[in-house]
């Protein structure tokens, strides 16, 4: 590795890292194998906290992403909603994100409904959790009342409205979803890496 590529990640890892550490509190991430720090910011700074595109959540969200209610989503570690683009979250019946979970582009999520009988009313069902390890791949639509638990993976294109066994491959079927068991334990330990 060359003087100045070395010189870059050492500016990356102290300065860079330390703005992305102020300006986002509640980014947890791998300080090596996701996007450098300059690229954070870089990507998401200017749209989200200059002009105002999610000014208030405190990670990265994607210019073309909505969240609304951020204030009730409960995340953990490398899991950043809306960084995706095309990402629409309205967690006001409340949200719980695990650790490690990765939205694909165009997702949305919804936790709570209109009342059928009366559109001013919010519905009985509400929240949404999801658990560690879990991949949700694009344009899936998460309703009320939905749990996905740990270690599933959501093919692209699913409605998910109710449980998701952990261990689990989801993928669209005719009629229905189709929920395939996994026959191996995830392989990624993310408690041994170092966050930023």
């Amino acid at each position: 590795m060359g003087f100045l590529k070395k010189l870059l990640l050492k500016i990356d890892n102290t300065f860079f890292r330390w703005c992305v550490r102020k300006i986002y509190p509640q980014y947890k991430r791998p300080i090596n194998g996701y996007l450098e720090h300059y690229k954070v910011l870089w990507t998401y700074v200017f749209m989200q906290k200059v002009l105002g595109f999610n000014r208030k959540v405190p990670w990265p969200v994607d210019f073309r992403s909505r969240i609304i209610g951020w204030e009730f989503i409960e995340k953990g570690i490398i899991c950043d909603p809306g960084d995706n683009l095309g990402t629409y979250i309205n967690a006001c019946g409340g949200l719980k994100f695990g650790d490690n979970v990765e939205l694909g582009p165009n997702i949305t999520i919804v936790t709570t409904n209109h009342y059928k009988y009366d559109v001013r009313k919010t519905s009985n069902k509400k929240g949404v959790i999801i658990g560690n390890n879990v991949w949700i791949g694009s344009h899936c639509v998460i309703l009320p009342g939905a749990v996905i638990g740990d270690e599933v993976t959501i093919g692209a294109g699913c409605v998910i409205d109710k449980e998701i066994p952990s261990k689990s491959t989801v993928v669209r079927g005719d009629d229905s979803i189709k929920i395939i068991p996994k026959t191996k334990d995830y392989e990624w330990d993310i408690y041994k890496e170092e966050l930023t």
